[in-house]
């Protein structure tokens, strides 16, 4: 008898050892406040599955297939809590708002990667009801998986933040500051990415040309190996001397000094002078951004390299490595196309202590190796995997459909302005699928227009980027849905804009107004109407609020306008209490109009009194 005890003890302690959680169910997570509350996972087949929580005991038995759900009662805000499913107790739970965040690079993009901007920020960062759980960045092509990898949930603080997404952190700051309730980011992102790879297999079968291509894989490579005589003769040495080298200027591209028709690697030598003060203690370089890649070397030691052209760069100088008096910077740059080099209104200094050095200037430079036309030494790339159509929504969405949420988060784009037309019919396809994969409803989703980025155009002028911001704002046709402009946010030389806090600011709006049901004012002027007064155009806006205003005092810019030719030229333009006033002597009978339509608008001021820009915009559709 014993032995049969002791047998049926062992039998259901292995059942109940078979228990799993998804791996987004655990210690410190945030679940959603005011809703039945989705929990799920899997066990042996037939196996009895209890959770309490908060007073309440709720039961299931798992089916065939040993899966199991239970929907819990709405909970509200508060915390922290343990949570007890079978033997299996988890802790540190809170009850709050949670929001699906998800993009390419701009939402995946670090509090880290923007530590001068939001220094203090990082610094005083220190709210455990602000978490965030990073999925892991995986793909597949053979269709959705039940679970992610792995993952936590971290608090904000100044060591956990650094790993936030900047615009997300920015947000969920924002929305605890109204309303102190908890608030959970779930960041699955990744950068570079298109809009397809998020989407499902069943939301793109209405877009018959976008089928993921099974064959693709991403098999490990070396680079293509080159002749560099840089690294032969050892040119990063401070014994080497200088033979054969010119001058050139820090920032500033190489083929707009005289080195033309170069693509290759090329070396930059200089030695500066470093005071005693700025030596023997941590100590660090920032060389802005460099196009492609880089190496950079001080007295002969590498310190850091990047191996593409988006990131800062900004390293970190072994302490003890600068020396007083001459030190030797030597820097390797890579180019594979276009216009190689340093990118200008990027900052360039040797900063130690309270000590910063200028490193813009002039420094020798040679040309290591010099690729042939039609050669190509990059690492063989392929085509990445996670940018195939549904390749991260199998293993990056739809793992997390069940765990319910507030609403979504999307800032992404920048791969898809090449098409902007098909992106109008993508982002609500998406937008309609996710909802319905999540069943909640309608909930809020909300997004960012791309800032401006690129060269400046100081002459009206076509633009898929203005195109592409377009068929963002038609996406406002989807109910429940939000848009952040950020057109006064960008910067020409970086698509990683700094201002990450005031993008976040304004989702965060957003949100009070769609999601948390304030009467309040939430976004920037948005084109409503335009009437033609002789040569004059009239336009009206709706978000007009306290008043249109410019954010620089002057008239405002960057409107143009057209006759039924459509040949835009520059507007005069004044404001007329909530209205705008066109004209120009070079058009007397306009028919069109156009604002902030470029790449990059040069001076985009026109905003409501509440400090919020106004949303680009045509009317020769």
């Amino acid at each position: 008898m014993k032995r049969l005890i002791a047998a049926a003890l062992l039998f259901t302690s292995a059942a109940q050892a078979q228990i799993k959680l998804p791996a987004i169910i655990r210690d410190s997570m945030i679940l959603q406040r005011n809703t039945p509350i989705g929990i799920w996972g899997w066990a042996a087949p037939a196996e009895k599955v209890t959770i309490r929580f908060n007073s309440k005991t709720y039961h299931t038995t798992t089916g065939t297939d040993g899966k199991w759900t239970l929907q819990l009662a709405p909970q509200k805000a508060g915390g922290p809590y343990s949570m007890q499913i079978n033997k299996i107790t988890l802790k540190d739970i809170l009850i709050g708002d949670v929001w699906f965040c998800s993009g390419q690079s701009n939402m995946e993009h670090q509090l880290k990667l923007h530590d001068i901007l939001y220094a203090d920020e990082i610094k005083n960062a220190n709210n455990p009801n602000i978490r965030q759980f990073k999925v892991p960045n995986t793909t597949s092509l053979s269709g959705p998986k039940a679970d992610l990898p792995g993952g936590a949930w971290r608090d904000a603080n100044p060591d956990n933040v650094k790993d936030f997404s900047a615009v997300a952190y920015f947000f969920a700051k924002a929305l605890y500051e109204k309303y102190h309730v908890p608030i959970g980011i779930i960041n699955s992102s990744w950068g570079g990415i298109p809009i397809e790879a998020m989407m499902s297999p069943e939301s793109l079968s209405a877009f018959p040309g976008i089928t993921p291509n099974p064959k693709v894989t991403d098999a490990p490579h070396g680079p293509t190996p080159v002749e560099d005589l840089g690294m032969t003769e050892k040119w990063y040495d401070p014994g080497y001397s200088p033979k054969g080298w010119h001058t050139i200027a820090i920032p500033g591209f190489w083929e707009d000094q005289g080195a033309r028709n170069l693509h290759g690697i090329v070396w930059y030598r200089r030695e500066i002078d470093v005071p005693a003060s700025m030596t023997g203690k941590p100590a660090k370089i920032f060389l802005g951004r460099i196009v492609d890649a880089d190496e950079v070397y001080i007295d002969g030691q590498k310190i850091g390299n990047t191996t593409y052209l988006y990131p800062q760069r900004r390293y970190a100088i072994p302490e003890g490595l600068l020396e007083p008096g001459r030190n030797l910077i030597v820097i390797r740059v890579s180019n594979y196309s276009g216009k190689g080099g340093f990118v200008p209104d990027k900052p360039y200094q040797l900063i130690a202590g309270n000590d910063t050095l200028n490193l813009t200037g002039y420094y020798q430079y040679k040309a290591g190796f010099i690729s042939t036309p039609g050669q190509d030494f990059r690492a063989p790339a392929g085509t990445a995997t996670q940018n195939q159509p549904t390749a991260l929504y199998n293993t990056m969405i739809a793992p997390l459909t069940n765990y319910t949420i507030k609403g979504f988060v999307w800032y992404q784009g920048e791969s898809n302005t090449g098409k902007p037309t098909a992106y109008g019919k993508l982002l609500p396809a998406m937008i309609a699928d996710w909802r319905n994969r999540w069943k909640e409803g309608n909930i809020p989703f909300l997004f960012v227009q791309l800032p401006g980025f690129m060269d400046y155009n100081y002459a009206p002028s076509e633009s898929n980027w203005a195109l592409f911001r377009e068929a963002q704002t038609q996406t406002l046709s989807v109910p429940n849905t939000a848009m952040a402009v950020a057109i006064d946010l960008g910067e020409w030389n970086d698509v990683h804009p700094d201002h990450k806090k005031e993008v976040g600011n304004r989702l965060a709006l957003a949100a009070e107004k769609i999601a948390y049901g304030e009467n309040i004012l939430a976004a920037g002027p948005l084109f409503q109407s335009a009437s033609i007064d002789s040569d004059r155009i009239v336009i009206s806006f709706n978000n007009t609020g306290s008043g249109l205003t410019t954010s620089d005092g002057e008239a405002p810019h960057e409107f143009a306008i057209a006759g039924e030719d459509k040949k835009f030229v520059w507007a005069k333009a004044r404001i007329e209490g909530n209205k705008i006033i066109l004209s120009s002597d070079a058009v007397k009978a306009p028919q069109y109009i156009r604002y902030a339509w470029a790449d990059d608008p040069v001076n985009p001021n026109l905003y409501n009194k509440e400090g919020l820009p106004a949303a680009p915009f045509r009317t020769d559709k």
